[in-house]
Order: C-alpha cells, then structure tokens, then sequence
C-alpha cells in the first residue's frame, strides 16, 4: 500500500523541526562547516529525508536566517511598541538593536555574515529581510511625523542601522578598546547624527546620559 502524502500542515512541521536541528548546528560550527547529512544525524533521520523537504543546504540556511531576521524585528518591534512617543521609540529602538547583538551574538553573524547572493529565490528570507527593513525604517518615520526630523524616513533608517551595526561589529571583532563603553558610543554617535539633522529639540533630555 502506497504510503499515505503528508498534509501541508505535516509538510510545514517537518520543515520546521529540520530548520531548528540546522540553527543548532549552524550557530555552534557556522554554517560552512555543517553538511546536510549532519543535519539529518541531528534530526535521528536517514541521510537522504532533508532532502525530500529542502533542495540543498542554502535553502535551509534561508529559512534559519529569515526565522533569525523575524526574531530580530519582533525585538526591536517590542521595544518601540513601549515606547511612548517618537522620540522614546527612536531611544528604544537603539537599545533594543544593541541588546540583541549582546544577547544573541551568533544569531547576530549568522544573520549579516553569511548573505545568500540569491536571496531573492526564498520567499521567507525576502519577506523577513523586508520586515527587518519595515521596522528600522517605521520608528524614523514616526520621528518625522511628529516633527523631530526631515528627510526619507527609509534612507535615515538605514543611517541609523549602518550606525548600529558599524558599532557593533567594531565590539563583536575586538577593535573596541576596553575602556569604551559601547552603549556610551551608541548615545554619543547618535547625538551627534540627530544633532546633523537639526533635530530640536535635543534628542536626549540635558543631563541625561541617554
């Protein structure tokens, strides 16, 4: 008897569950030194079953990575939603960012230091990249529709993404000397971006480290 087809939702399960044995191993060897066949002995699976699910290890590899982008947004989404006006939200976002690189540093590499040339072939990944670039980009736009700042809500938020992510590359490769504190170079540097801007009033209250 011919073995019964596996419904979407069986599909969706497998996929997932091959996607979360793959992030184990792509976060503690990095994604170049993991084969597809480790994948399946992580799973407890022959060899050949990721393959009835995944065309090839990149294909997996999007999905970790689009899973990664979505966690990264949900934080920094989290952290403006508490927020309580455009000025607090830009604050939070800033926090939020380098809160997560601290928090998640291999999740962080994984996710700006192995770029798909192709990724525009996976949907997932294109559509979480998306929302990565949405919730950078909405925080800025509130700042500008309340007044805080002129421009293209999109091109200043990734000004403030290169901000943020130079920062933490910089801490993350050890070319930070001890003695900088990092939240300290995150305040100041922004200071000095909204200060560019014209933004008034100031972006941080006087006399408040932040």
């Amino acid at each position: 008897m011919a073995k019964k087809p596996k419904t979407d939702r069986e599909v969706a399960a497998f996929r997932e569950r091959v996607r979360d044995a793959a992030t184990r191993l792509f976060l503690e060897r990095g994604p170049d030194n993991v084969t597809m066949r480790q994948i399946a002995g992580e799973m407890g699976v022959s060899p050949m079953t990721p393959y009835r699910y995944f065309r090839d290890k990149d294909e997996i590899l999007a999905l970790v990575r689009a899973a990664a982008f979505n966690q990264f947004a949900e934080n920094l989404e989290q952290a403006v939603r508490a927020a309580d006006d455009a000025r607090a939200k830009a604050r939070a976002a800033g926090v939020a960012y380098l809160d997560f690189a601290h928090r998640f540093p291999d999740t962080y590499q994984l996710l700006f230091e192995h770029t798909q040339a192709d990724e525009a072939r996976y949907p997932e990944l294109v559509k979480a990249h998306a929302r990565a670039n949405e919730t950078m980009a909405g925080y800025v736009q509130e700042m500008i529709d309340a007044g805080l700042v002129r421009g293209d809500a999109k091109l200043i938020g990734y000004m403030f993404w290169a901000t943020l992510h130079g920062t933490v590359v910089l801490e993350q490769t050890g070319a930070l000397g001890r003695d900088v504190d990092v939240e300290f170079l995150r305040q100041t540097t922004m200071r000095t971006l909204f200060a560019g801007m014209g933004v008034l009033p100031p972006y941080w209250d006087e006399g408040d480290r932040d």
